[in-house]
């Protein structure tokens, strides 16, 4: 660990502009599944994206570690979870500063082999005041393994739903999120690459898109974005399978899942409080 306590507190800034042409291909590219709102809620994921060139590209597509995040010695990254606070709403025109800092590092060993966790920090700052504050959590795994078996996905109870939309992911649909958010992570464009290296049955719906499902679900409820908003990945999703975006009402926040239809198997949690 004494290799990347250096890296904790690295900060870096950078800004972006809420444009009406950005929020014109949100709304395109997500549409019938968005809440209420000028600036739907995890539209954040847009703005001031890592743009870095070829050559500073891992073997993934994302940034090669080193640079923004830890160089870490394994090779798969997942953004498996994380919180988000909306203090207020971004609106149309906002000049957005965007400072990301590392929050901690630490490694594991699990069910699948070595895991390595970096929790970051971001704020989303405008004119002084922040807006969004935000904990992401990604994880880094090992290859896969044909000699170690696949976690067993989790159990699903029944639910009393009050709310759900039907999602059918497709790849133009994680083509145009991919180039709404500029991740460049090849599971979600390049098929090949999915199965062969990273060992999926197919191309990977992004986690911060099935986030944005929720998110949203949750705001048409309340009828405004959440305060606070957590969630985390519990099984990956491919393109192939229907899902059901699903709400249940508890006394004081609203539990959400992602839910594959097939076979029951929920792909994200989350919980929105009230």
């Amino acid at each position: 660990m004494s290799d990347y306590d250096d890296w904790i507190g690295r900060s870096f800034s950078r800004e972006d502009r809420v444009t009406s042409r950005m929020l014109e291909e949100f709304h395109a590219t997500l549409s019938g599944l968005l809440g209420p709102g000028e600036v739907p809620p995890g539209f954040h994921w847009c703005l001031a994206p890592e743009a870095l060139p070829p050559e500073d590209l891992g073997r993934d597509g994302h940034p090669r570690t080193g640079i923004f995040l830890p160089r870490l010695p394994l090779p798969r990254r997942m953004w498996a979870g994380g919180e988000v606070e909306v203090i207020a709403p971004l609106r149309t025109g906002d000049r957005v500063e965007k400072t990301s800092t590392i929050r901690d590092v630490k490694f594991k060993t699990g069910r699948s082999g070595d895991l390595g966790f970096v929790e970051v920090d971001h704020t989303y700052v405008v004119g002084g005041a922040t807006r969004i504050r935000e904990r992401q959590d990604l994880v880094y795994r090992e290859d896969p393994s044909p000699d170690r078996p696949a976690p067993e996905p989790p159990q699903t109870a029944d639910w009393d739903v009050v709310d759900s939309w039907t999602v059918s992911p497709d790849p133009v649909l994680l083509f145009r999120y991919s180039a709404l958010t500029f991740n460049g992570h090849r599971i979600h464009y390049d098929g090949d690459y999915a199965r062969k290296v990273e060992g999926y049955d197919g191309l990977v719906v992004h986690g911060p898109m099935q986030a944005v499902w929720m998110q949203n679900l949750a705001a048409r409820i309340l009828g405004r974005p959440a305060r606070f908003f957590r969630y985390r990945g519990l099984a990956p999703l491919t393109v192939g399978y229907d899902v059901k975006v699903e709400a249940r009402q508890q006394e004081d926040h609203l539990d959400l899942r992602v839910r594959r239809r097939a076979d029951n198997v929920v792909t994200m949690s989350a919980r929105a409080d009230m």
